[in-house]
């Protein structure tokens, strides 16, 4: 009994010692097992859902912003719009004083309405000079006829006169016969001169009437007087005229938001002066930063979910991607990098994603320009 108290003793010992050990032994045992467990997990998690998808925080919400410039100058009357203001397309944001483009509309106004009186009195006057050019037809028959009756005297003179001629040998006829006879002859032959000049005048009075009907003619030809080339540009100067007074009044070019107002009551503007930003709330897009090396399997029409840090993770939003950057930011930069210097690091790129949004999403909740984004594009997926 004796000898059997050292050795249960020592016994107790041994195996207190060895506890510990084995206790330790199944807990590095167990974690070892966790651990494979988890990279095992993480593997297949990786390996069916998060190798499908590329992500980035580098994303922020862009708009085709339209500037608001004034096509034409003046004074501003009226500024009808605030700062952060929703506004409608066409809805007046802006009024000039349109003093002076409603003077130059009545001017064209009445340049319109004389070139009209004009162009009628083009086809007015073809009559008339019709009848002019039958006249001057009335005047060379009139002038040959004296022609006619000029040479029928010249021959009867002539013939008188070679008879008294013939009598004046044998003293049957006096000298003051004969003198007479010779005057009548001449008379006749000078009658026939101006009866021959009359006609040539007549015909070219007639050239000339027939001229001016020309010219009118070619004034009115083709074209009703509505359609006349002088009425057509008055009246295109009446519609500039109209159109210059109708920009006085300046109109949003799109549904947004009033943004970067600059113009003020009282202003001269002058044409193409930037006065005002409309940023469409509807119409936003995204431009998300990927780095190159999440870029192999990113394509054009490719899902997208993103999230706002403005409505936090509560609030998704999809699109899809529309397209990719012809180059990185780093290449359209003002300074771009010049790695060829010798001092080169090797820095990851970013390449832009442009990511169309679902615009009942953005009606339902609006993002503003600048806003920062989550985008995780689903790339199992072909575009």
């Amino acid at each position: 009994m004796a000898d059997s108290a050292p050795t249960l003793a020592a016994a107790a010992q041994t195996g207190a010692a060895s506890d510990p050990k084995a206790r330790r032994n199944r807990l590095l045992t167990l974690l070892g097992g966790g651990v494979a467990a988890g990279v095992v997990v993480y593997g297949l998690y990786w390996l069916l859902v998060a190798s499908h998808y590329v992500s980035t925080d580098n994303a922020y919400v862009g708009a085709d912003t339209a500037q608001v410039t004034p096509l034409v100058g003046g004074p501003v009357a009226k500024v009808l719009v605030a700062e952060t203001q929703t506004v409608k397309a066409g809805q007046p944001l802006v009024v000039l004083d349109d003093s002076d483009a409603r003077i130059a509309v009545a001017e064209a106004q009445a340049d319109l309405g004389r070139a009209e009186r004009r162009v009628k009195g083009y086809f007015a006057s073809d009559s008339a000079l019709a009848g002019q050019v039958e006249a001057r037809d009335a005047d060379i028959a009139r002038a040959d006829a004296n022609i006619v009756a000029a040479q029928a005297d010249l021959e009867r003179a002539r013939t008188d006169l070679t008879r008294r001629q013939n009598l004046a040998a044998s003293g049957a006829v006096s000298g003051d016969e004969l003198t007479t006879a010779q005057n009548r002859f001449s008379t006749a032959q000078a009658a026939l001169t101006a009866a021959r000049a009359a006609k040539v005048q007549a015909v070219a009075n007639r050239g000339a009437a027939v001229g001016s009907r020309e010219v009118n003619t070619v004034l009115i030809a083709g074209t009703p007087a509505e359609q006349n080339p002088e009425v057509a540009a008055a009246r295109a100067r009446l519609d500039a005229a109209q159109l210059a007074l109708s920009r006085t009044v300046i109109r949003a070019p799109i549904d947004g938001v009033v943004s970067k107002k600059s113009v003020q009551v009282g202003q001269q503007v002058q044409v193409g002066a930037p006065l005002m930003a409309v940023v469409p709330t509807s119409d936003a897009y995204v431009d998300a930063n990927f780095k190159e090396v999440q870029l192999k399997k990113v394509a054009i029409g490719q899902s997208v979910t993103l999230t706002s840090d403005l409505y936090g993770g509560g609030v998704k939003f999809h699109g899809v991607v529309k397209g990719l950057s012809g180059g990185t930011g780093s290449a359209f930069s003002l300074i771009p990098a010049q790695n060829a210097s010798g001092n080169w690091i090797k820095v990851v790129q970013r390449l832009p994603v442009r990511i169309q949004l679902d615009p009942k999403e953005l009606q339902q909740h609006p993002l503003r320009v600048g806003l920062s984004m989550k985008a995780s594009i689903d790339v199992a997926k072909a575009g």
